[in-house]
This record gives structure tokens, sequence and C-alpha cells, in this order.
């Protein structure tokens, strides 16, 4: 036991002569600091890219995998009593909308999909879809379906969502 202690008497004791408290706080320092820099390192996402793209789009407009719902978000009025394009009995669309570019896989054209919030009635709470595809910032609102839309409406409690496409998109 006794040269066991003395390895390690005589091991501290060179440390404590090669190294300062200084250059400990500063080695700490460096690797705290890269320990919080290392989630900055860029990330290649490509993978997760094209395994969303070959994801199979459902051709139910009641599912929220449905190509036309790609920029909704919101309940779909489908699943609330009215369809894909029009709202249920009670609710009105909102005469102001945010738009999306969404690809139908089936003719491989891309189209310009309006998106109409329902008003009028409380919120339906079934089929709950939030796609953010290709979603510009706050600074686009007609881009972004983050806003209340109903807000234009007299009574703005928000119902459900319908899309709307209002032409092919050109290249």
């Amino acid at each position: 036991m006794r040269s066991l202690d003395q390895l390690f008497e005589t091991s501290s004791r060179a440390l404590a002569r090669r190294t300062s408290r200084r250059s400990l706080l500063a080695s700490l320092g460096q690797v705290i600091t890269g320990a919080a820099l290392l989630p900055l390192l860029p990330i290649d996402r490509a993978g997760s890219a094209h395994a969303a793209e070959a994801k199979p789009k459902s051709s139910d407009p009641a599912s929220c995998d449905y190509w036309k719902y790609c920029a909704i978000d919101g309940f779909l009025c489908s699943c609330c009593g009215g369809s894909s394009t029009s709202c249920p009995p009670g609710a009105a669309p909102s005469p102001i909308t945010w738009i999306g570019t969404c690809h139908n896989p089936a003719d491989g054209r891309d189209y310009i999909v309006s998106y109409n919030d329902c008003c009028g009635k409380t919120s339906c709470g079934n089929c709950e879809c939030n796609r953010n595809e290709r979603e510009k910032p706050m600074y686009r609102p007609s881009r972004n379906n983050d806003l209340n839309w109903c807000m234009a409406n007299a009574d703005s409690n928000y119902h459900c969502s319908v899309s709307v496409i209002l032409g092919i998109a050109e290249k």
C-alpha cells in the first residue's frame, strides 16, 4: 500500500510543478467552450430530406399526407363536416389567405394552393395537420401559416382550414 501512496504522491507533485491553477482554468475553459460550440457544427441533413421526399403521399383528402396540404396548419375541414375545398355549414371562409406551392406526385406538376381558414364556429379539433413545407418567415405573411387568418371576419373564431388549387406553378 505504501508504494501505491508514494506513486500517487510523486505523480501529483510532478503535475503541480508542471502546471498552474491558471493553466488548469484555461484548459477547463477551452473544453467548456468546445462543448458549447459542438451543436453549431454543420450536419448533413440531405438523407432525411430524401427520406421525406420518398415518403408516399396519400390520395385521401382526409389524411394529412394528402399532397395538397403541403403548407397547411390547422384542422382539416374534410374531417369537420366540410370538404377539402369548402367550409362546413355554419362556418365562413376568411377573405384573406396564405399560399403554398405543392407537388402533385400523380402528374409530377407543382400547383399553387390557397389555404383558407373557416371561421365563425369553435375549433373542430379533428384531424390536426401542421405541415410547413416551403414556409417563409413571418416577414412574408402571405406565405406563413402561423397567423390567425380569421381576424378579417366578423366572428374571428377559427374552426378548420381548406385548400383550393389556384393554378399550375410555372418555373
